[in-house]
């Protein structure tokens, strides 16, 4: 699993050539939210093994993060085989995220934003 390789200009690229389950995490440097989850996810690898990680400084990128609506951090969006599934709401807890990321995939995909 790529732990949270940064995205920037090439966003749409990657993610369409990114097979799978993809999770993409809008942060700021300031936000301490963001990095409890960002620890989370690192020190619960296993649990996200089938999960690509990818990581939006939402203050660098602007343009993404007015595209994606984003008004508050950290906000994060499931894709699956390239395609966007939904936006993901869920604690910074391992089961919780885990749980939440399932949920979503077992229901149909949401047009993109």
């Amino acid at each position: 699993m790529p732990v949270l390789t940064p995205l920037a200009g090439d966003f749409h690229h990657r993610l369409a050539e990114t097979p799978g389950v993809s999770l993409v995490l809008f942060t700021g440097p300031a936000c301490g939210a963001c990095k409890r989850l960002k620890q989370v996810l690192r020190e619960q690898r296993a649990l996200f093994a089938d999960v690509h990680l990818f990581e939006v400084d939402a203050g660098r990128d602007m343009a993404l993060t007015r595209e994606f609506g984003v008004f508050h951090l950290p906000a994060l969006f499931l894709f699956r085989d390239g395609e966007y599934h939904c936006a993901l709401h869920s604690e910074a807890q391992p089961e919780h995220l885990r749980a939440a990321i399932d949920a979503a995939l077992a229901r149909p995909a949401e047009e993109a934003p």
